[in-house]
């Protein structure tokens, strides 16, 4: 027989444990406990409203951290017109670099500068729309601006690309190929260049806009108790709801997750970018999803950016579980299992009380539990958490690079970019997320809604 909530001790933290199934849906049905859960939950409610964004805070409490995070607007100004002088270079770079060397005569010339020239002048709407959130169509010329950075980079990629492809080829001269196949090379591969930068430009825009694919998981874990295998957790990341992510592309991605009927949902960061007032309504359909023992949240880097404190109120509003440096157990067919979270590796930068802590998260928790599995959205995080004696970490933040070839590039700069990861005793797995961030383009690092099943090892 299920038993009624307990309360347990986590990081300083009480909260219940109850195995609860989630809240009210769309239409006021209910989604109801399924067998081996305990019991209703409900998420704690916060005991103080807290100023949430810019640097609204008590005087003493942030006047530092006001003045290290928040530069002057003249600071800001000089470093968006450094920023589009950039840019301008290397626009003015590409086009040294493609247009006389372009076939199609005048017309191709021609073509490719007003490529440039379109892209150059699109980019900068993105930064309007972030100054200008509430004029008309703001969220559109984000878009566009979005677009724009997407095909700039591809261009720049490609350019770069084609001119270590050229003093190839120009050290082939003479020896492997005559100078009228260098000069076909030239002339093909400049054509190249814009052609292949719209089409993986297109590709991208429609891989990024469609509902992510399901990823299938499965997670070896030592000792797991038969009553155990299989249980699912479904994981979504790093959606970055804000001004091209709305609510119907987060009402489709609960629709999926909901087919899955997960024991538990886990969102690891990275949910917003923007203010709860102008975004609330877009997140709105996570009111809907449904687990058997409920669905958790921690914060990622963009939601201290997007005011966390009104974030983290505004998602428990919604029925969803926030852990903060704290856990829950719950009990599945008479087995306990640990689910902590911790805040973002950078949340100390914004909130002092937020500093991560995997130990703090796992502190008081039993003994006797089969599994413990800990949501952090920077996997950096795994290192903390295979000393604490986590088994498994699931963790976003690095979108596996978003597109060619930052795919690549991402490599170098993260511990674990994508996929299923061994550390010690640890498993990690890092999503490539469920939506994108900026640019609306994945290319080489598709999307994903993950259902992980954990299977004795």
């Amino acid at each position: 027989m299920a038993e009624g909530p307990r309360q347990v001790n986590s990081g300083g933290h009480a909260r219940l444990a109850d195995g609860t199934a989630r809240n009210n849906g769309a239409d006021g049905e209910r989604c109801v406990p399924m067998p081996g859960a305990s019991g209703p939950k409900r998420p704690p409610k916060l005991k103080a409203a807290v100023l949430a964004s810019g640097c609204k805070r008590p005087m003493l409490e942030s006047l530092s951290l006001c003045l290290r995070v928040a530069p002057t607007r003249p600071k800001k100004r000089a470093a968006m017109l450094r920023l589009f002088v950039l840019v301008l270079l290397l626009h003015v770079y590409m086009g040294w670099r493609l247009v006389p060397d372009m076939p199609f005569g005048v017309a191709g010339m021609v073509a490719t500068i007003l490529l440039l020239a379109l892209s150059l002048s699109v980019m900068p709407f993105a930064e309007y729309a972030r100054r200008n959130k509430r004029s008309p169509g703001a969220d559109h010329l984000a878009g566009a601006g979005f677009v724009a950075m997407g095909f700039f980079s591809s261009v720049l990629i490609l350019t770069l690309l084609r001119e270590v492809v050229l003093l190839a080829g120009l050290a082939a001269t003479g020896s492997l190929i005559d100078a009228a196949t260098f000069e076909q090379l030239r002339s093909g591969s400049a054509a190249a260049v814009p052609l292949l930068a719209v089409l993986v430009t297109a590709v991208g825009f429609v891989n990024a806009r469609r509902i992510a694919s399901i990823r299938i998981v499965e997670v070896p874990i030592t000792g797991l108790p038969e009553s155990l295998r299989g249980f699912s957790i479904v994981q979504i990341s790093d959606i970055h709801v804000g001004a091209t992510i709305k609510q119907g592309y987060v009402s489709r991605i609960v629709d999926a997750v909901n087919a899955l009927e997960a024991d538990i949902i886990a969102i690891t960061g990275d949910l917003v970018d923007g203010s709860v007032g102008r975004l609330s309504p877009h997140t709105a359909p996570l009111e809907r999803l449904c687990a058997r023992h409920g669905t958790f949240f921690v914060t990622g880097n963009h939601e201290y950016y997007s005011g966390a404190q009104a974030w983290i109120a505004e998602i428990r509003r919604l029925g969803v579980s926030v852990l903060l440096n704290e856990h829950v157990v719950l009990e599945h067919f008479g087995e306990f299992i640990v689910v902590a979270g911790v805040t973002d590796l950078s949340a100390h930068h914004f909130d002092p009380a937020h500093r991560s802590d995997p130990v703090a998260a796992l502190a008081g928790a039993p003994e006797m539990a089969a599994v413990r599995v800990l949501l952090a959205h920077q996997p950096r995080s795994a290192f903390a958490a295979a000393q604490a004696g986590f088994h498994l970490q699931l963790s976003g933040h690095t979108h596996g690079g978003q597109f060619f070839p930052w795919n690549l590039a991402v490599k170098l700069l993260q511990p674990f970019t994508a996929g299923l990861h061994r550390l010690d005793n640890l498993w990690i797995y890092v999503s490539r997320g469920t939506g994108y961030w900026g640019p609306p383009k994945r290319f080489g690092a598709p999307s994903e809604i993950t259902h992980l099943r954990l299977v004795p090892a």
